[in-house]
């Protein structure tokens, strides 16, 4: 990969070292702190259905997460040999450090090595980049595949100007390169179709002739074609994202912090140089059909974001993550800005130095933002820093229960916790369990019916019930019988005698009332 960066680049050894540095600091920032102690929610799940069979995760996908199918499938394969978490998350470190050498790659054909390394640093620094790094889901290889298609298109548009460029990438083979890789990138997470749109804004900006047009058209026609199935079938699963809000000026401003850097002492010198590199996307600082740096960072960065709001005020669909592959663009219109800053300073201080001073100025900047930023680096290499920690979920029950306790799970999701940490279950009886969720087709299993459920109840004497937070309040009312069930008959014919609050979940341990018992609860 590197050989054929070298080639590609045109820049000798310094453009490797401007790829490899950082792909190193990727890889560091991203190993480390990697095994923290706990799963979240959405890592169990990728956790859980990668262990299934091939033709068990088949079946899951006709019912739920058909859009993560793809990655199921390979994560299927990377946890075969050994099922752990720093297996879960070891291919989303490999990819964001792809994606930081690819970001640099990028740098260095548009403009020169130390942009180039620049970019690649400034990526792999970015809070928000070592976040996905670190967790088991798609969104980093998507990222990844979206750097990679990016610097296909750079490929087969063309050489900057007055670079060679091999004939054969203006033929049919470079563009359908291009298509393949954007067809898997959409197919490890269809909402990366937009890159396509970010992509289309830089052929605007560069004013192509029609002819690329006609060729990127017929590349990316082909790319959604393929996405097709995938469409048609998460069409039908759209419920699963019905919890997502429509998108305010907050999530505007969420997302650029996260792009750019969780301090002001890093976001406004990053603002300003990207502002600096936007300005250069017009004549006459480009030549019609001329790539630049800037006309590709800036699609890139804005076109995903914009147009997945614009489209979740009516049918909400945006998440900071689903379009973590447009933070690519964000580094290299920053490393483009500081160049073209570079560029301004001779006129202003003639005795201002050059070369690998420069260089190595623009490297301790980045290494100083690395620290600013380490705080929250560092914490979120905790498991606590997640949404949940189901190992530590898993633990309380281990303390709390003993075999052959009965349990209730409120609702079913929370069973999540005894299917990625078995341990502290092991030897419970599962009250409401019907089918298991690899037998069944589901995440998290079938459960009995009403009817049926409430005569397992019938025979209980105590039952502990595991539960989130918001299940136990009385405002919740869930639209699933067999969940009313367990509300209706815990409330009525038990009273509570225990409790134990984790983040994320409560255990409740409830006892069967005395006859002519009062209502009121007991909570130890």
């Amino acid at each position: 990969m590197v050989s054929a960066w070298l080639r590609w680049s045109g820049a000798g050894r310094s453009g490797v070292a401007a790829v490899l540095l950082p792909v190193s600091a990727m890889l560091a920032i991203g190993l480390w702190g990697l095994d923290r102690g706990g799963m979240w929610r959405d890592e169990a799940v990728t956790f859980q259905v990668a262990r299934r069979s091939v033709p068990q995760i088949w079946q899951l996908l006709h019912s739920v997460d058909a859009v993560h199918g793809l990655y199921y499938l390979l994560m299927h394969a990377a946890l075969a040999p050994h099922p752990g978490e720093v297996a879960l998350r070891l291919p989303s470190v490999c990819a964001a450090a792809t994606t930081a050498g690819l970001v640099a790659a990028l740098g260095v054909r548009l403009c020169r090595p130390r942009v180039g390394l620049w970019a690649g640093l400034l990526y792999a620094v970015t809070p928000m980049a070592g976040h996905f790094a670190q967790e088991g889901r798609s969104y980093a290889l998507v990222a990844a595949g979206a750097a990679g298609a990016t610097v296909l298109l750079v490929r087969a548009i063309g050489a900057p100007a007055g670079r060679a460029e091999s004939r054969t990438w203006g033929r049919a083979g470079g563009w359908w390169a291009y298509a393949a890789v954007v067809a898997v990138t959409c197919l490890l997470h269809e909402l990366a179709v937009l890159l396509l749109l970010a992509h289309a804004g830089t052929l605007a900006l560069v004013r192509v002739p029609a002819r690329v047009w006609w060729r990127w058209g017929c590349a990316a026609g082909a790319a959604v074609l393929g996405l097709t199935p995938l469409v048609l079938v998460s069409r039908g699963q759209s419920a699963q994202v019905a919890w997502l809000p429509r998108p305010a000026a907050g999530s505007v401003e969420r997302l650029l912090a996260a792009f750019t850097g969780s301090t002001l002492l890093v976001v406004v010198p990053y603002l300003v140089l990207a502002a600096l590199a936007a300005l250069a996307v017009r004549p006459p600082f480009v030549r019609r059909g001329e790539l630049s740096l800037p006309a590709v960072a800036l699609p890139l960065m804005v076109v995903p974001p914009a147009v997945l709001m614009a489209v979740s005020q009516f049918w909400p669909l945006y998440d900071d993550r689903y379009v973590l592959y447009a933070l690519s663009g964000a580094p290299l219109l920053a490393a483009a800005g500081a160049e073209r800053l570079v560029g301004l300073m001779p006129r202003l201080r003639p005795t201002v130095p050059t070369g690998p001073r420069i260089t190595l100025t623009g490297v301790l900047t980045i290494a100083l933002a690395f620290a600013l930023q380490l705080p929250l680096l560092r914490q979120d290499r905790t498991a606590g820093h997640r949404a949940d920690n189901l190992a530590a979920v898993s633990a309380t029950a281990h303390r709390e229960l003993r075999p052959g306790d009965p349990v209730l799970f409120l609702p079913s999701i929370v069973r999540r916790s005894a299917l990625a940490y078995p341990k502290g279950f092991r030897g419970i009886r599962d009250v409401a369990l019907s089918t298991p969720g690899p037998a069944s087709g589901t995440l998290y299993g079938l459960e009995a019916d009403p009817g049926e459920l409430r005569r397992r109840l019938a025979r209980l004497d105590r039952v502990w019930v595991v539960a989130e937070p918001f299940a136990l309040r009385p405002t919740w009312y869930p639209a699933s019988p067999t969940e009313q069930v367990k509300l209706t008959v815990v409330d009525e014919e038990f009273v509570a005698r225990q409790e134990v609050v984790r983040k994320g979940v409560t255990l409740r341990l409830y006892v069967r009332r005395a006859p002519m018992q009062g209502i009121g609860r007991v909570v130890d």
